[in-house]
């Protein structure tokens, strides 16, 4: 059986992402592989087993396109609202809480961030099958 191991998004300035996904999320640098073209940055916390792979990939000036296929990331906490209220006080921007019902229940509660390079995370209140 598969097991997810990492996910991987390309970014512009290493230094500027690793500092957002300490401070937003505690994820630290687990390795950092540097080859001739580009650079691959392991991240982690005790969390969860699964790692974001920074990749930078040296030159490059502009932009990813992220295009209309990249969805988001999710993580989840044991306290949505006082995460907001953190990430709100980094300058890190959480857009706004949302309440998610489903036939008259409570499915989710979330909200997004987005990182340096605009990718989206999604931020999950822990419970139901977002553990």
């Amino acid at each position: 059986m598969a097991k997810a191991i990492h996910t991987m998004i390309r970014v512009l300035d290493e230094a500027r992402s690793v500092d957002f996904y300490r401070k937003a999320f505690g994820l630290d640098v687990a390795e950092r592989l540097d080859f001739e073209t580009f650079t691959l940055v392991y991240l982690s916390n005790a969390e969860a087993e699964l790692e974001v792979e920074l990749t930078v990939n040296k030159g490059r000036q502009e932009p990813y396109a992220l295009g209309d296929g990249y969805g988001h990331l999710a993580v989840s906490v044991a306290d949505l609202d006082s995460e907001h209220d953190r990430l709100g006080a980094l300058g890190l921007g959480p857009k706004k809480i949302v309440e998610f019902n489903r036939d008259g229940a409570l499915l989710a509660r979330f909200f997004f961030i987005e990182d340096p390079d605009g990718y989206k995370i999604e931020v999950l209140q822990r419970q139901g099958r977002f553990r």
